[in-house]
């Protein structure tokens, strides 16, 4: 005989016990699956641009890095000839970040990502040449962000 016989219970207890088991199994696994892989602290923020988001030709303003704090990050390009951009952007780490484009001072557009890796574009309109500035931040940090704004 290859198994005892059944106990009081039949087979069921021990189909019982051995679907906890696996459902205990499944529910650590899938915890285990939505931790976050490493601290936006310690990222290596060129080696996740590279993927994340590739250069581009024709770029005119671009930067990447971490947003630790709720504090704007603002970069800027003189001399922007005035034309039709596309703004790419990608971050990583939660919640959302906010990228304003400004010209000379006065606000162009704003555009939004979700920070899940994905890339988000926006069409930018440059209407004269002059002083291109991109303030990016987020209310949701510590993540990580790159953009670039290029010419179409």
């Amino acid at each position: 005989m290859l198994f005892p016989p059944p106990g009081p219970l039949g087979w069921r207890a021990p189909r019982r016990l051995l679907a906890g088991a696996a459902a205990a199994a499944a529910v650590v696994l899938a915890a285990t699956a939505c931790s976050p892989a490493g601290s936006i602290e310690s990222a290596d923020v060129p080696a996740w641009q590279a993927t994340a988001l590739p250069a581009a030709t024709g770029t005119v303003l671009a930067d990447a890095g971490k947003i630790l704090n709720r504090d704007p990050i603002v970069r800027a390009a003189s001399g922007v000839p005035a034309g039709s951009y596309t703004l790419t952007v990608s971050c990583d780490g939660g919640g959302k970040a906010f990228f304003a484009v400004s010209l000379d001072g006065k606000q162009l557009a704003e555009a939004g990502a979700a920070c899940n890796g994905s890339r988000e574009t926006a069409k930018i309109t440059v209407p004269a040449t002059g002083a291109v500035q991109i303030s990016t931040q987020s209310v949701d940090p510590p993540l990580i962000y790159a953009y670039h704004l290029a010419a179409e």
